[in-house]
């Protein structure tokens, strides 16, 4: 079982060559930070070095757990749900103590906020891997994705020039979505998409700037798991008919939620993009450029067109559900999900109209382990200490 270490313990990693790792400052201690977010869908790991105020990516775990399988009919989690989740989590724990992880944030959303033993399962999860989790709010998982997909919105990297975003953090049990107002900054030269998604990359867990706050949020009790369970994807019958109904369902929450028409006009002329993340914009990411497997490097900041979501759609519902199993970057575990997740992004783009969509594998994770860098500094400001603003190298 896993036990969380005192405050004081600090760990240094073994040296490494020159071309491999930024020079340490003598006597320096490299911290590990452990960063777990417990879907409703999805149980997912990142553990990160922090030294010379630089983030190192050292290793990540992703498991499809469905914790939230049954939960619309029932109100609670369901006993193999919660097995499958802790058995993942024990994977989690042992992955943290390996690592020697001093400070940890681990939370838990939407199947824990609503069910009825959502409670209880979180003192089960402790009793039996020594993980404390956190059930938090929807307005900070929000807030977080928003932090952990800042360096997507950074404007100096995109061409044409963009006033405003809208992030959509589509989760097993809920979606997020937050309205950004982006600075008035001169757009990049322009460059390749790849070049942008290097940058982007190269730049994810930076916080040399202000990291973005959203303008406007909202959370829909509406995720790829209960949309799914909600509407059973037809054996015989007219797909494009249950697609739309699904559309229909979450257009209706979106277009309830007025607060950001302030930000309508540059939707309307075109100076607004949309970030997805989720595993099943990332899926149809992976589709569209037919990778054979699944590759992060690739689909982590792309950008694809309007157009291009709907040929992937169009060609999933073509498909079939025997079909989609074939799929290399969607399989079995997401077969049934993922029209589920494109039909919350269809009803998002028909509420708000944009062009462009950038596709993030990142989000509440990064904003996990940003947000317990600004907590550091916070303190370290409050004692009269250096600032140190982190940047970031990935593994």
């Amino acid at each position: 079982m896993y036990r969380a270490p005192s405050k004081d313990v600090r760990r240094r990693t073994p040296a490494k060559s020159a071309e491999s790792q930024p020079a340490v400052r003598r006597g320096e201690p490299t911290l590990i930070y452990a960063a777990l977010d417990l879907g409703t869908n999805n149980c997912r790991l990142m553990i990160a070095s922090f030294t010379n105020s630089q983030f190192r990516i050292v290793e990540a775990f992703s498991r499809i757990v469905r914790l939230g399988e049954g939960l619309t009919h029932s109100g609670c989690l369901q006993e193999r749900a919660m097995d499958r989740a802790l058995k993942a989590l024990k994977i989690c724990a042992e992955k943290i103590e390996k690592r020697g992880a001093v400070r940890i944030r681990a939370v838990a959303t939407q199947a824990c906020r609503i069910a009825r033993n959502g409670k209880d399962f979180i003192a089960r999860v402790e009793r039996e891997t020594g993980l404390k989790l956190t059930i938090i709010t929807p307005e900070e998982e929000a807030h977080l994705s928003v932090m952990g997909c800042s360096s997507l919105l950074d404007v100096r990297g995109v061409t044409p020039a963009a006033r405003a975003a809208l992030v959509m953090d589509v989760g097993g049990g809920s979606t997020e979505l937050s309205w950004v107002e982006l600075p008035n900054e001169p757009a990049a030269p322009s460059a390749s998409h790849a070049d942008a998604q290097a940058l982007a990359q190269a730049n994810a867990l930076r916080t040399g700037r202000p990291l973005p706050k959203p303008k406007y949020w909202i959370s829909m009790p509406i995720g790829v798991v209960n949309l799914a369970e909600r509407f059973p994807e037809p054996t015989n019958g007219d797909t494009d008919a249950w697609f739309e109904a699904m559309v229909g369902e979450v257009n209706s929450h979106v277009r309830a939620f007025s607060a950001p028409e302030t930000l309508r006009p540059h939707f309307d002329c075109g100076e607004a993009y949309i970030v997805g993340t989720s595993g099943a914009i990332t899926s149809l990411a992976g589709m569209h450029l037919g990778l054979e497997r699944y590759d992060r490097s690739r689909v982590d900041g792309l950008w694809m067109t309007r157009g291009h979501v709907q040929v992937v759609t169009r060609r999933l519902l073509e498909l079939g559900y025997g079909g989609r199993e074939l799929e290399p970057c969607i399989g079995k575990d997401r077969a049934d999900l993922v029209l589920a997740g494109a039909a919350i992004l269809e009803a998002v783009q028909r509420a708000w109209p944009c062009h462009r969509l950038r596709v993030a594998d990142r989000g509440l994770r990064e904003g996990l382990l940003l947000s317990m860098i600004k907590k550091k500094n916070r303190r370290r400001r409050k004692r009269g200490g250096p600032r140190r603003v982190p940047a970031a190298v990935e593994a």
